[in-house]
Order: structure tokens, then C-alpha cells, then sequence
């Protein structure tokens, strides 16, 4: 809630416990780019982190990684802000600034509870970005979120909250930046006239712009006349490779980083929404809405 100059504006958060989606293949990861997430997520310690802002799935993503994890032999611990949903198995604890219980405090208790897998709902300030990096060099997996714009920006936010390069270098396996876009209703969707140079303009190449066919929604009874029904990620999934380790240690900035990522088969955010609309699941204008090339 916050005082306007006329009245109470208010924004609700509405959880739809039905809507959550536990399976990782649906939430809309390129193949290889699961294929990443899931080798980062499942090594016996170390930080990956998702990113992006408020709103963009990032939680949804986080609860998927723990489900796929959460097995009777694996301590699995979670500090949130606030716990949107309840997960059989796994210890959540409701961070309560009142009595001090926060995202540092939390961590510190954790640790002396023998976790395997740690999530931590977000880290915001140099005490639990160092503690969570800590945690990761000493023989866990800890799971978390930031809000920077892209994958690569995230190396230089927690520098700039004050860790050292060569412990960023050393804790961080994967970084994933996400997106939430809306998706082309089924039932009323019909292709759309783009130009090769429209297309070319997106990021396509100029042989895909000879063959991508882009759709749109016409409005129907499904959608509320909407033309959009649901809502997919785009994912931009950064693994930390040996060679991004060096460019790390010797303070590359996230211009350089995000160069030797493409290189190395990184999917951008702008190219995921680019794949996603030649398969016919939401519009350009939902990608240039979201993403920059």
C-alpha cells in the first residue's frame, strides 16, 4: 500500500496454488538452457541464482528447481519473504523483521542445522549476500534471487554490494535471467504479415526472417477478447565456465561477460522470445515489451 496525493494505491499479489507449475519442461527453458540449470542445481554445493524483477517468475522457478531436488536423504531449507506456497518435505521459514528474524539472521541458524540445499528468497544487502556466499564454498547448494536486469549484470550487483571478485569467481555456478511474457490464446490465433526487414530488426537472421511466420491473437470468448491467454518465461541462462571465472577475477565488465557468454551458446533473453514467437507462443510485441537486443 502507498499514500498518493488522492487516496491508497494498492497492488495485490494473487497466488493461484492450481496454477503452480512444479515441472521444469513446462516452464518454458530452451532445451539446452534446462539442460544447464539442471547440472548447475544438482551439484553438492555452490550458488545459482535467478534474476529479474518483481513479478517475472522467479519464485515459481526456484520452487521447481527445489521440487526436482527435494528427496528424503537431502536437508532442504528455505528463507522467505513471504512463503507463497507450502511444499511437503522442505523446511520454509517466514522471515520476521519485528524480532529480527531476517534473511542474514536466518542463514546464520541454518548453517548450524546441517543443510544440503539452502534457498534464500532474495538477497539484498552485503551481510546476506557474503553469509549465502559463504554457505556455498563450504559444502552447499545455495538457491536465490537478485533483481538486475540481465544474466551478466549479476556478476557486477554483487560487487557492488561488496564481494570480492575471486569470491564470486570461486561460489557462482549459473545465473538465470528470466522474463514473463504473455502467451497467443490457441483458440483465436492467426498468423500475422511481418516483413524480412521487421524481422531482421527483432534480431532474426536474414535466413530466418525468409522463413519465421509470426502469430497473433484475433480476441475470442477464451481470452476475454484479449488475443493473449496465459503466460510463459523467457529464460537467458548464464553458466560460469572457467574462461567467464578469469574474465571475473580481472573485473570484466557485464558487456564483456555477456560476450564470451553468447560466445560460449548462451540464449539471451531477446533470442528466447525470438524462438518463442516462431513457434507461435506469444507476439513480438510481448518480446520487444520485455527484452532488448
Amino acid at each position: 500500500m502507498l499514500p498518493t496525493l488522492h487516496g491508497e494505491k494498492i497492488v495485490m499479489r494473487l497466488l493461484d496454488k492450481e496454477n503452480l507449475r512444479l515441472d521444469m519442461t513446462k516452464l518454458g527453458f530452451e532445451a539446452e538452457s534446462l539442460a544447464k540449470f539442471q547440472k548447475a542445481i544438482f551439484k553438492p554445493y555452490g550458488m545459482v541464482l535467478v534474476t529479474g524483477p518483481t513479478g517475472s517468475g522467479k519464485t515459481n522457478t526456484l520452487y521447481s528447481a527445489i521440487s526436482q531436488l527435494n528427496t528424503p536423504d537431502r536437508n532442504i531449507l528455505t528463507a522467505e519473504d513471504p512463503v507463497e506456497f507450502q511444499l511437503p518435505g522442505i523446511n520454509q521459514v517466514q522471515m520476521k523483521e519485528q524480532i529480527g528474524l531476517n534473511f542474514a539472521a536466518a542463514l546464520r541458524s541454518f548453517l548450524r542445522q546441517d543443510p544440503n540445499i539452502i534457498l534464500v528468497g532474495e538477497i539484498r544487502d552485503f551481510e546476506t549476500a557474503e553469509i549465502a556466499i559463504k554457505a556455498a564454498l563450504t559444502g552447499h547448494m545455495v538457491l536465490s534471487t537478485l533483481h538486475t536486469n540481465d544474466a551478466p549484470s549479476t556478476i557486477s550487483r554483487l560487487m557492488n554490494m561488496g564481494i570480492e571478485p575471486f569470491l564470486v569467481a570461486t561460489s557462482v555456478h549459473l545465473i538465470c535471467a528470466q522474463r514473463l511474457v504473455r502467451r497467443v490464446c490457441q483458440d483465436c490465433k492467426v498468423e500475422e504479415e511481418a516483413t524480412p526487414q521487421l524481422l531482421m530488426d527483432a534480431g532474426y537472421t536474414l535466413e530466418e526472417a525468409k522463413t519465421v511466420k509470426v502469430y497473433k491473437g484475433q480476441g475470442c470468448s477464451t481470452c476475454g477478447n484479449k488475443g493473449y491467454k496465459g503466460r510463459v518465461a523467457l529464460y537467458e541462462v548464464l553458466e560460469i565456465t572457467d574462461e567467464l571465472r578469469e574474465l571475473i577475477l580481472v573485473g570484466a565488465s557485464a558487456l564483456e561477460l555477456r560476450k564470451k557468454g553468447i560466445e560460449q551458446g548462451m540464449i539471451s533473453l531477446r533470442r528466447s522470445g525470438l524462438i518463442k514467437v516462431a513457434v507461435g507462443a506469444t507476439t513480438l510485441e510481448e518480446v520487444y515489451r520485455e527484452t532488448v537486443l
